[in-house]
């Protein structure tokens, strides 16, 4: 295909899956598919940011319904998140990348908070493009939060009813992002459990079978030469929309 031709969507959404079932199918334990599937994270995230032209990459690593898991997982998980964040915080500041994280903050631990607080913080200015790390998310969660504080902000007349759509609901989101254009979710599986339901209403979905391990840079551009080929449409027009 010719380079010329490629569409880059502007926010892609990747959906980690298959960790724990590429680990078990080589005979070893869930929590090492976790750590080889954080490994690749780091890498594919520095290099669709930095590399395709890509503007916003949100990844969901872990979701609110995540800590029904048992006891083990969970801890090894939390973590695992407070180990890497710290490790890859320099390596996202090299990039100029601005990391940025959406979700709850409870439950999860002070020190998990804590990471998560100082990575955000060291790459607040960065202009290279925007990691969302998705951690103790839920997509109706978010939009329940966004109402609460809609509902408050009404109550302490911040906003009037009349102001009340569709834009100034996005921006009380976790986070203010343009919505996704791509989709992805790794594994095989064909849904999309509660992933920023908000913000994927027109996106592109793309269920390649590879597990997320072995979802390297290569796969990646197979997806967007996929995305490519759509004809993306919105509410019945045809055409392809760019984001800001």
């Amino acid at each position: 295909m010719d380079d010329s031709k490629i569409k880059i969507p502007y926010h892609v959404g990747i959906i980690v899956d298959g960790n724990g079932r590429w680990a078990e199918e080589q005979g070893k334990k869930r929590s090492y598919g976790h750590k080889i599937g954080s490994e690749n994270l780091e890498k594919l995230s520095r290099y669709i940011l930095s590399q395709t032209g890509v503007k916003i990459l949100s990844v969901y690593v872990f979701s609110t319904e995540n800590f029904k898991r048992s006891k083990e997982e969970v801890d090894y998980l939390m973590n695992l998140f407070t180990k890497k964040f710290k490790s890859d915080a320099k390596l996202y500041q090299k990039e100029n990348i601005k990391v940025v994280f959406s979700g709850r903050r409870e439950p999860l631990s002070e020190e998990v908070l804590k990471t998560i607080d100082e990575i955000t913080e060291m790459t607040k200015n960065n202009t290279g493009g925007i990691l969302n790390f998705c951690l103790n998310y839920g997509g109706r969660a978010e939009i329940i939060d966004a109402t609460l504080k809609i509902s408050k902000d009404l109550g302490q007349n911040k906003i009037t009813e009349e102001e009340i759509n569709e834009d100034l609901f996005a921006h009380y989101l976790y986070q203010d992002l343009p919505p996704i254009d791509f989709l992805i979710r790794t594994s095989g599986e064909y849904r999309i459990s509660n992933f920023m339901l908000w913000q994927a209403s027109y996106a592109e979905f793309y269920f390649p079978e590879t597990y997320f391990p072995d979802f390297n840079n290569d796969e990646f551009d197979k997806a967007i030469l996929e995305y490519t080929k759509r004809d993306r449409r919105f509410g019945g027009n045809h055409y392809e929309k760019t984001n800001p």
